[in-house]
């Protein structure tokens, strides 16, 4: 049984081991695969994992041998799931394996926006404290969370982890989902209008798509905070610099960007008040542990007939 990673390097840029996975099959782990080496390093494998290597209808039925598709993150979008069950291929994901550090993610862009402890504390190294006639400085506003508004859009284990977090913090919760079930659920539009924080938790499908653009930033509070660590495009990020630019924005923080790696003309670059990361709120060690140890429980339960976290 020939397994064969395509992109190992992000999972596992080696702090972790591979040797479980080993003990299963033949394994060939690939740091990165370029496009045209895709079908070459899939031709002869029976299992496959990928992170971010998209799997084309093309690509998985030139490879003959192919019946399991292991995708390293929550998020499947790179495989063709549809062309998968067609083609017999089981498809899995790894599901819950980042919520706690999503969330923690959450709050530290929230409290840099609202602190600026990076900020400060450069200044302090740059003498500024030294040199200043009183005891104390600063020269952003300093905002405390007590008593304001989170409004969670998408409330999944990682929006509840927030909202909890959020609550420690003395914030108000309100969440939009698309299926309504908690007292805390109100219209998306209520949320947009009533919340000083907004923080994105939904998954990308066409219709979550610029859910966040002109007409429903529009609708948001002046100067409220966006946060999002869902995916980069839920957002109009043209509409989302202009927000910020004007004001009607107070800060942002992201974590995801419409294309990554950010291209160098994004709009995203030099926004006002923008705290931006390179997607690494599911990075963690701790979290990419649990990401290797669950993505060798679905090999090893693919392979033993009973196959689990399947999407087809």
């Amino acid at each position: 049984m020939k397994i064969v990673v395509l992109d190992g390097h992000a999972a596992n840029p080696g702090d972790l081991s591979w040797a479980p996975l080993e003990e299963l099959g033949e394994l060939s782990v690939y740091e990165r695969t370029p496009a045209e080496l895709v079908d070459a390093r899939m031709a002869d494998a029976d299992l496959v994992l990928t992170n971010k290597v998209a799997l084309t209808r093309e690509r998985m039925a030139r490879a003959k041998r192919l019946k399991y598709i292991g995708v390293l993150a929550t998020g499947y979008n790179v495989v063709d799931v549809a062309a998968a069950a067609e083609l017999g291929i089981t498809v899995t994901n790894i599901p819950a394996y980042s919520t706690d550090s999503v969330a923690q993610m959450v709050f530290a862009l929230l409290l840099e926006i609202c602190q600026q402890v990076g900020h400060h504390s450069a200044a302090v190294q740059d003498g500024r404290w030294s040199a200043n006639p009183d005891f104390c400085f600063w020269d952003t506003p300093l905002i405390e969370l007590a008593g304001k508004t989170m409004g969670i859009v998408g409330y999944g284990r990682i929006g509840r982890k927030v909202a909890q977090i959020a609550r420690c913090f003395g914030m108000d919760v309100i969440a939009w989902t698309r299926t309504p079930r908690d007292p805390e659920c109100v219209s998306l539009d209520e949320l947009l209008s009533r919340s000083d924080v907004i923080s994105l938790h939904c998954p990308l499908f066409p219709e979550t798509k610029e859910l966040i653009n002109r007409e429903t930033i529009a609708k948001m509070k002046d100067g409220a905070i966006l946060i999002n660590t869902s995916r980069g495009p839920v957002v109009n990020e043209a509409d989302l610099r202009a927000a910020l630019d004007s004001g009607k924005l107070y800060a942002a923080g992201a974590d995801v960007a419409t294309v990554e790696p950010l291209p160098s003309d994004s709009p995203l670059l030099g926004a006002k008040n923008l705290f931006l990361t390179p997607h690494i709120a599911w990075a963690t060690f701790e979290a990419r542990a649990r990401l290797m140890g669950i993505a060798v429980q679905n090999v090893r339960a693919f392979l033993a007939g009973a196959p689990v976290n399947t999407v087809c």
